[in-house]
């Protein structure tokens, strides 16, 4: 296969993947791994980055509105009972730097686990174990309705958030960073739906938390590794015209296909559950334990 069409076919995975509770880092690693691609070179471990960063992008022009929103009603919000720490976009920010300082101090941790296939099978497996049980626990207070009294949920948008919730879901997004094959959006979305938030409030604010989280995240690396420190570094000047028009297809594709995936799937949340997901992430981590220990026998 061609480098172009391997690019574009990343750059599918890639924004598929992002922002659904499957682990884009797990089907880019096994995507890499099925066609023999080196997870230690410096090109390829770079150009993963900036795939990402192209799926990133695409929230803030899918959010726009809410965005704008959000910027004009700051800090009393759009009710007028919001203080500046208690405003959406302020307790995104609280849960980013929840999740942002243990990221940085485990960076050598994260990134040995980012190259096992075992941890991220390990994780797909569990997490989706994790997210059935959650969704079936919140499944009949979501049927019921915000109208109805004395159910799990009780925060079914994120202008109605609290604190608390906010540190507990920033908290809970370290375990993604920890074990690739966990899934950002999956410890976001169950960690909400356990502090009471609705399907849809947590997978917005999962969201709206992703921009900062994943934005810091990819442009630290991105800029470690097009300076050539870090590990197996790779400098601009090393990459020739083809090796951009690699970068670029994976980067536009990864941006329409995140777009599609992102207005796709919040239409899904607000009429079904995540079971589906949970289910496929079962299947496909006991799938990858499988593979890998038959490859390590």
């Amino acid at each position: 296969m061609s480098e172009y069409l391997l690019s574009a076919l990343l750059g599918m995975v890639e924004g598929l993947t992002e922002f659904l509770p499957i682990s884009s880092t797990a089907h880019l690693r096994i995507t890499e791994a099925l066609f023999n691609m080196s997870l230690t070179d410096g090109y390829w471990k770079m150009y993963t980055i900036f795939i990402q960063l192209g799926a990133i992008l695409c929230l803030p022009v899918y959010f726009r509105s809410r965005i704008a929103k959000f910027l004009s009603t700051f800090p009393r919000g759009e009710s007028g009972d919001r203080t500046v720490l208690t405003h959406p976009l302020s307790l995104t920010i609280v849960a980013f730097l929840v999740t942002a300082i243990p990221a940085f101090l485990l960076t050598k941790v994260i990134g040995k686990n980012l190259e096992s296939l075992y941890v991220i099978g390990g994780s797909l497996l569990v997490g989706g174990v994790v997210m059935w049980i959650v969704d079936a626990i919140n499944s009949k207070s979501e049927r019921a309705g915000p109208d109805a009294a004395g159910g799990r949920v009780h925060t079914w948008r994120m202008e109605d958030m609290s604190i608390g919730q906010a540190i507990w879901i920033g908290a809970c997004q370290v375990l993604s960073a920890v074990f690739p094959g966990t899934s950002r959006s999956m410890a976001t979305i169950a960690a909400g739906q356990l502090a009471g938030m609705s399907r849809a409030s947590a997978l917005e604010f999962s969201f709206f938390l992703s921009i900062p989280t994943m934005a810091a995240a990819t442009l630290y690396d991105l800029l470690k590794s097009l300076t050539g420190k870090g590990d197996n570094p790779i400098g601009v000047s090393q990459i020739d015209a083809h090796g951009w028009i690699v970068l670029s297809i994976g980067f536009v594709v990864s941006f329409v296909v995140a777009y599609a995936a992102v207005a796709w799937f919040m239409a899904w949340v607000r009429h079904r559950g995540f079971v589906p997901f949970a289910v496929y992430r079962i299947i496909l981590g006991i799938a990858v334990l499988v593979w890998v220990s038959r490859l390590g026998g």
